[in-house]
């Protein structure tokens, strides 16, 4: 289990250490919860670290029926919501959950909604609106350090049994930048000796190969700072192999155009045909890139989903930069040099 943020590990462990069966169940909002005796089918639960200290524990009547088990919680991360800004709890479902959950949620809208951990009540809370599909968030008077707990709480709740610690291994900040930092390195590297095979081997059109990778990694990073993304690793992994994904639809196009220059077209016809029959290729390459980086993006947790967005996100920008950019550049080349012969 990875746990970014954390800085105590033993703190970690008397969270995890907490680990029961959770379980999600309504509240019975009708009941006494200072009653001594509690309904037929409900039980009397306290709530776990009530905010307020100095007061009598808090506590809540939920139904015994458990509505869904804890066991189908797949993941839980600490987040902010969308609109007000505040720290929540981000969850998702796995299908059988997701379904239970949609089915519960849509008939007790209005009403609260127990996460109930080794007989605790973890939080309560009411259930705006339905929730389909097995994602959703709990918000809550969270701070960030609090929201982030209560994921750990919950992912760890979710787990089938005790916590058996084998290997404890904390990342400080700084070995996280030097990590960073080779990364970085990589990809400058890696960008340098693309722009380099690009030339050697295509000389002017390498060049115009070069500019529109060029674009197309501006354009990567403004997108991925527009959605708020975190460059990570695996981040950095997803833009470099966009690069490569990048040029090599250039390659194709530029060996069409070659093909069609062997068959004896005219170089404006080379070109225009050269970048039409490319086309179809290019396109089925980057959905089926496409698709699997969603596919990553949906199963993933932390890391994996961190690759599956910068990949994603490079997909789109470089057949952009790749079709319509080169497409451009080489148009426009021809209108101003006006050359006699096509050297590709």
């Amino acid at each position: 289990m990875q746990v970014p943020g954390l800085q105590d590990p033993t703190q970690l462990k008397n969270i995890l250490g907490k680990t029961a069966k959770m379980s999600f169940q309504l509240v019975d909002e009708q009941a006494n919860p200072m009653a001594q005796v509690p309904p037929i089918g409900d039980e009397i639960l306290p709530v776990m670290n009530d905010t307020n200290k100095n007061a009598p524990p808090r506590k809540v009547v939920v139904q015994r029926r458990i509505m869904v088990s804890g066991d189908r919680l797949t993941d839980a991360s600490q987040g902010f919501d969308p609109q007000t800004g505040a720290p929540v709890v981000n969850f998702r479902m796995d299908s059988v959950g997701a379904r239970q959950f949609g089915d519960v949620t849509k008939e007790h809208v209005g009403h609260r909604f127990a996460i109930v951990l080794d007989k605790q009540v973890i939080t309560d809370p009411v259930i705006n609106s339905v929730i389909l599909g097995g994602s959703g968030y709990i918000t809550g008077n969270f701070t960030a350090a609090g929201a982030n707990d209560m994921a750990i709480l919950l992912r760890a709740g979710a787990l089938p049994a005790p916590l058996k610690p084998l290997e404890e291994r904390s990342v400080g900040a700084e070995l996280g930048a030097d990590s960073i930092k080779a990364g970085r390195y990589s990809a400058l590297a890696g960008l340098g000796l693309v722009a380099l095979f690009m030339v050697l081997r295509y000389g002017l059109f390498g060049v115009f190969a070069n500019i529109a990778l060029t674009l197309n990694i501006v354009l990567l990073l403004a997108a991925l700072t527009a959605f708020g993304a975190t460059l990570t690793l695996p981040g950095i992994a997803g833009i470099v192999l966009t690069m490569g994904m990048a040029v090599d639809a250039n390659v194709l196009i530029y060996e069409r155009i070659r093909e069609e220059q062997r068959n004896g077209r005219t170089m404006l016809a080379a070109i225009d045909t050269g970048f039409r029959r490319a086309m179809a290729t290019i396109i089925d390459a980057n959905m089926t890139h496409l698709i699997a980086s969603l596919i990553l993006f949906e199963l993933g947790n932390g890391p994996i989903k961190g690759f599956a967005v910068a990949l994603g996100v490079g997909i789109i920008t470089s057949f952009f930069t790749a079709v319509m950019v080169t497409r451009l550049v080489v148009i426009t080349w021809l209108n101003t040099a006006r050359p006699r012969k096509l050297v590709i």
